[in-house]
């Protein structure tokens, strides 16, 4: 008897194979390396907020919530909203709560694209943007940022724009590169994008992560901006919880509308007693207000350290990501050198040449440094060797 046979599907996503982040963490796991590749914390959250989930659920919070979000969370969002950009946001019909920021991009990408419209990245990007783009039948136009200081390049992002073009992710602060944009580089974004009906998709998620003495620019500070943007963010990268994937979007009322028709066909809802936790955690802005000197702190342990090598160390001016240029430690290219640093020294780090269409190799790696002291001053004393 023959056997049956499996239809062969196809795929809406040729380019996509196993990420550089999960080769890197299978390598680290192997080599008992200290993984500084993947961008989230090894230490917990407060307990206060495991506490207030608890409390959700013995209050019976358990059962499906309202669609767009409990009007609980969406009201403390919209408070927050306003209160740090001067924009107030109608909890009602311009707030949704989403299973993470990742879900909320794609969303916000499939309510406004459609086969042929045209959407510009600025690489080096997030992984997800252009998978999420190509499952929509839009078109991406890669626009780089500026070698060496990833600042936006307004001539080049200009010259990409055609009558096609549908929207533009922006991701402040950055990641990989940790930059940070100035209110006059969201002015110039504002004065181009102002006589065209591109939508702006404003991912925002180490929104509390700028250092300095520097403020993050949402586009919901600037007018023209906020009228268009769909602004993403998320409680995972806040309150150290990302393996809860809870955030949220932000936008206009007619922008909402559309993304509320996806949301409830994809999601539908997310996590009652964590939305009930995280509107009560809300009540006290402290733990975000400070979240900027408490990474700051850590920024500055790991890059003393690594001043102490032959890495040539970039701004890290938010998110919590450092990046290095490696020229002077190897003639290895990017990836290369990350599997051979896992590998030899024991410390994970990404490639940046991973966050770009073509693989562009600028000779500079990520390391993260959310993480606990001893794991940074481990990761340090290996890393001493170079």
């Amino acid at each position: 008897m023959t056997a049956p046979r499996t239809p062969l599907p196809g795929t809406k996503l040729p380019a996509v194979g196993t990420t550089i982040f999960t080769v890197m963490s299978a390598l680290a796991a192997e080599k008992n390396a200290v993984n500084l590749g993947q961008g989230f914390p090894d230490f917990g959250c407060d307990p206060k907020l495991l506490d207030d989930v608890t409390a959700a659920m013995a209050a019976g919070h358990n059962q499906y919530p309202p669609m767009p979000g409990i009007p609980a969370l969406r009201n403390a969002i919209a408070g927050k909203l306003e209160a740090m950009y001067g924009r107030h946001y109608d909890p009602a019909t311009e707030i949704t709560v989403t299973a993470g920021a990742t879900q909320a991009i794609i969303t916000a990408i499939l309510a406004i694209v459609r086969p042929g419209d045209e959407v510009i990245v600025l690489e080096p990007c997030y992984d997800s943007y252009v998978p999420n783009i190509d499952l929509a039948g839009g078109t991406v136009v890669r626009v780089p940022l500026v070698p060496g200081s990833f600042r936006p390049d307004f001539d080049r992002i200009a010259a990409a724009i055609t009558p096609k073009t549908r929207a533009i992710l922006v991701n402040t602060p950055h990641n990989p590169s940790a930059t940070v944009w100035t209110a006059a580089e969201m002015r110039q974004l504002e004065e181009l994008l102002a006589p065209t009906d591109i939508f702006v998709i404003a991912d925002e998620v180490y929104e509390h992560m700028v250092y300095d003495g520097a403020q993050h620019e949402s586009v919901a500070r600037f007018p023209g901006l906020a009228a268009r943007s769909f602004i993403v963010s998320s409680f995972g990268k806040t309150y150290h919880v990302t393996g809860w994937k809870v955030g949220y979007v932000a936008a206009p009322a007619p922008l909402m509308a559309e993304f509320r028709k996806v949301h409830q066909f994809n999601v539908f809802t997310v996590n009652t007693p964590m939305q009930h936790a995280l509107a009560a955690y809300m009540a006290d802005p402290a733990p975000y207000l400070q979240l900027p000197a408490f990474y700051q702190r850590k920024r500055d342990l790991f890059a003393a350290g690594l001043a102490k090598t032959r890495f040539k160390l970039l701004r890290s001016e938010g998110s919590y990501f450092q990046c290095v240029d490696i020229s002077a430690v190897s003639e290895l290219g990017e990836a290369d050198f990350c599997q051979w640093l896992t590998t030899e020294i024991g410390v994970a780090a990404i490639p940046l040449s991973a966050f770009y269409g073509d693989g562009f190799d600028q000779r500079v790696v990520r390391f993260c440094f959310a993480k606990k002291d001893e794991t940074l001053q481990t990761a340090l004393d290996r890393l001493a060797r170079l």
